[in-house]
């Protein structure tokens, strides 16, 4: 889809310079406060317009979302294509460390609907693309088929490169540059630089 200028996003979101660890076990020097993006939904309409539009082709029955976020995303989404909403919410930790260590599941409630269904999953930002992966995960071992992966932004290319790579076709709104790095390999801590304390992020 055509690319929009990331500016169009960013001035929606909160970001802040630091030192931060997301959720996917990835460090970062940028963090975008996401918690009140939906606030105002009418703020976000072009934008989520633009992205069910990219969607519309892959004909999907259900659009599902990692909470917080992506959850409020895949409920717009969805109505705008006449499609069912899900939602995936955080599971315990499984307890390994490293990166991609997020779990999320289902609510059983969706049990009877998920087998064969076509899903898009989506999230507001992509960057690592830790809670989508573990959206993804989460349907496939309940019998789900995605068949495409959407954000408003896409940050980097980690996340993006992962579901191409398993050949589900990724489409976002606005692109940007984005370093993150593994903790073993993070500038900030070789500075010794401390981490600070933030909500769960991609």
């Amino acid at each position: 889809m055509t690319d929009l200028s990331a500016s169009a996003f960013l001035e929606l979101a909160a970001g802040r310079r630091g030192h931060f660890r997301m959720e996917s076990g990835y460090h970062s020097a940028l963090w975008l406060d996401l918690d009140a993006l939906f606030a105002a939904p009418a703020r976000v309409r072009p934008l989520v317009t633009k992205l069910a539009e990219a969607l519309r082709p892959y004909r999907v029955d259900a659009v599902c979302g990692p909470l917080l976020g992506g959850a409020f995303l895949a409920q717009i989404v969805a109505e705008a294509l006449s499609a069912e909403f899900w939602y995936a919410q955080p599971a315990p930790p499984s307890g390994t460390t490293g990166l991609f260590q997020a779990r999320y599941e289902l609510p059983p409630a969706f049990a009877g609907r998920l087998p064969n269904a076509r899903v898009a999953i989506v999230d507001d930002v992509i960057s690592a693309g830790s809670s989508l992966r573990a959206t993804d995960a989460a349907l496939r071992q309940r019998g789900a088929h995605v068949v495409a992966v959407g954000a408003l932004l896409a940050l980097g290319h980690v996340g993006t490169t992962h579901f191409a790579d398993q050949g589900v076709p990724v489409e976002a709104v606005a692109h940007a540059e984005f370093e993150m790095w593994a903790p073993t390999e993070c500038p900030h801590c070789a500075a010794g630089v401390p981490l600070e304390s933030v909500s769960p992020s991609a």
